[in-house]
Order: structure tokens, then sequence, then C-alpha cells
């Protein structure tokens, strides 16, 4: 069975963002740190919540870091930049693509889980 929009999860814990991104989680909070852009919520526990939104956020930094070869700096000006409309789309949607991967990846281990 597929995963629809309505089925897509609200909030997503820095593990789960961890299987789905590739990164570690102590580059997690480091880009926070460094990229306005980038803001999970933090429930009562003081856990972070992922949005949609920020698991984009972090594969669009991932992307300009790994094969734009930007610094950080450069990378958080690129975001905070007007981009051209074609160029932002285009960027935008090859985070979506990535990000999907991701949820692809996690859903696989997650079945692996189960039946190991």
């Amino acid at each position: 069975m597929g995963k629809t929009d309505n089925d897509t999860k609200r909030y997503y814990s820095i593990s789960e963002v961890v299987r789905i991104t590739g990164l570690e989680a102590y580059v997690l909070r480091f880009w926070e740190k460094e990229f306005p852009t980038l803001r999970p919520k933090k429930n009562r526990g003081g856990n972070r919540m992922y949005t949609q939104r920020d698991i984009d956020v972090v594969n669009r930094i991932n992307h300009l870091r790994n094969n734009e070869k930007l610094t950080i700096a450069g990378a958080r000006n690129k975001l905070m930049l007007k981009r051209s409309g074609e160029k932002k789309t285009e960027m935008i949607h090859s985070a979506r693509a990535r990000t999907i991967i991701g949820q692809i990846r996690k859903d696989i281990e997650d079945l692996l889980g189960v039946f190991s």
C-alpha cells in the first residue's frame, strides 16, 4: 500500500529525520544554529519536531554543501537570497525527491526490522 498525502506525518523526530536524510543528528543540531530557515519546533519534553518543510530545508542545505560545495556561510547566503522562480522550483523539486527517497529508505528499514 502506497502512502498518500493524507498518510504523511505532520511531525518527525530527529531520529526519523536522520534516517530520511542520511545525516547525523549532531549535523542537524549544528545546522539549526547556522541556518535561520531551519527551526524545528520542540515539544514539552524538549524533543525536536520536524515538519516536511524542515526536512526539505535540510535537503536543500545538504545539496548546497555537498553538490554545490558551498561553505556554511555560502549556503546560508544562497538560501536567504531571492532566487529566480525556475531555479527555486528546480531546487524545491530536487529536495522533495531526496526526501521521498529517504522516506522509502526508512520504510524499507522498518520492513526489514519486522521480518528479521
